[in-house]
């Protein structure tokens, strides 16, 4: 019997005659291209057995109960591959058998699928839990998985059972050379691709994490910042157009602070408060790592707040980011800085000349910064204490002498 991609059909082992002259009847089911054969448990002469009409012949002492076990074998094949069907189970050949001899079957899962299920779950948590932009980027990672699951294995999804190391490093290897992805980007796409891992191996379509082998390659991104020297000259120029005077004066708030474009342009009154120590601190969340930053408020900070201070609740004038780095490359080529500077220039210039050139501990930098641990703050400054050792060092040397 036939049913759409499932065929059952009885065979008899011709080949394997026992004394009584009998041979068995097998049970071969496929499906979808695949076999499954098993045994029926009944064994008759061969001339009994009418292949062509599926159907001991009636001659036999023992016919109808042998076409009645058959008939139920068929029956019940094909109640369990409706019931799969309809509880719209991603089955197989051997979960069809394993049903229907009563062996719990191993949930299934395609990735595509299971991701675009945890997107749907992650997009009812925007604005509660995570920003628009979050999951836009989750978004975009799922477009990635589609087309490269096309690109290399020409079809439109993937069991998360079979997924292996070699998938993802065919995966990295489709985003360096197909979607022409930088590594620091790979890094974050795959980061994000395995999110949904842990939660598919909670839920039982996995037993492991298929990829925790995988080493993303580390990439050290140079830290660009401001020297004293430069810093110094950002502080001391005079522009006529206020655009380019207003750029100035946050950059540079930006430089005492350590503040993010988002958190400078949604600085609020209120997140400033009298600290333990009589003065003023800027106490807010940070929206990237949800971390609280408490960071004291320097003189030269606090001159700038002073200076915009109004009765609205922003403390300085707004501006969008693209206008920001439009008119800060303005500002770096009349002052002749041979640096690509952007706002976040401005965060690194904290850390680094404002911070860690005046020897504020890794800690202390780490803290101020907001970050989510403090190998974060190592790997990216690391550089800029050894120079700074470097430095002192060479001071030595010449005292030494």
């Amino acid at each position: 019997m036939t049913t759409k991609n499932l065929s059952i059909l009885f065979v008899q082992a011709k080949n394997r005659v026992n004394k009584r002259n009998q041979s068995p009847l097998y049970c071969r089911i496929t499906l979808d291209g695949r076999r499954k054969q098993f045994s029926t448990g009944i064994n008759i002469e061969i001339e009994f057995w009418n292949s062509r009409k599926q159907i001991v012949n009636k001659s036999h002492k023992s016919a109808v109960l042998f076409n009645s076990l058959l008939q139920n074998i068929e029956s019940e094949i094909n109640k369990t591959y409706a019931i799969l069907k309809l509880e719209n189970h991603i089955f197989d050949i051997d979960d069809l058998y394993n049903k229907y001899i009563g062996v719990e079957i191993k949930k299934k899962e395609y990735f595509c699928t299971y991701y675009n299920r945890f997107l749907s779950k992650i997009q009812k948590l925007i604005g509660l839990e995570i920003k628009q932009s979050t999951y836009n980027k989750f978004y975009y990672v799922s477009k990635h998985l589609e087309a490269f699951i096309k690109w290399k294995y020409k079809k439109s999804d993937f069991l998360l059972e079979d997924l292996n190391l070699q998938f993802l490093n065919d995966f990295e290897y489709y985003l360096k050379t197909i979607k022409l992805q930088k590594q620091i980007t790979i890094n974050k796409t795959i980061q994000r691709l395995r999110t949904p891992i842990k939660q598919a191996i909670s839920e039982g379509y996995i037993d492991r994490d298929p990829f925790i082998l995988f080493k993303s390659k580390r990439v050290i991104k140079e830290v660009i910042f401001l020297s004293s020297k430069e810093l110094k000259a950002f502080e001391s120029a005079i522009f006529k157009p206020q655009r380019l005077k207003r750029v100035q004066d946050l950059f540079i708030f930006c430089c005492y602070t350590g503040l993010a474009f988002n958190e400078m342009a949604n600085l609020e009154t209120n997140d400033i408060q009298i600290g333990f120590d009589g003065t003023n601190w800027i106490n807010l969340k940070r929206e990237k790592t949800q971390r609280q930053l408490h960071i004291p408020i320097l003189p030269k900070a606090q001159k700038i707040i002073d200076k915009y201070h109004s009765i609205d609740s922003k403390v300085l004038p707004s501006i969008t980011n693209q206008k920001f780095n439009s008119y800060l490359k303005e500002i770096t080529e009349i002052l002749e800085i041979e640096k690509r500077v952007t706002h976040h220039t401005a965060r690194k210039t904290f850390a680094s000349t404002v911070l860690l050139y005046n020897d504020v501990p890794m800690e202390i930098v780490s803290e101020l910064l907001g970050h989510s641990n403090m190998i974060i703050t190592q790997e990216h400054y690391g550089k800029i204490v050894q120079k700074r050792v470097s430095e002192e060092m060479n001071k030595l040397k010449i005292k030494l002498k």
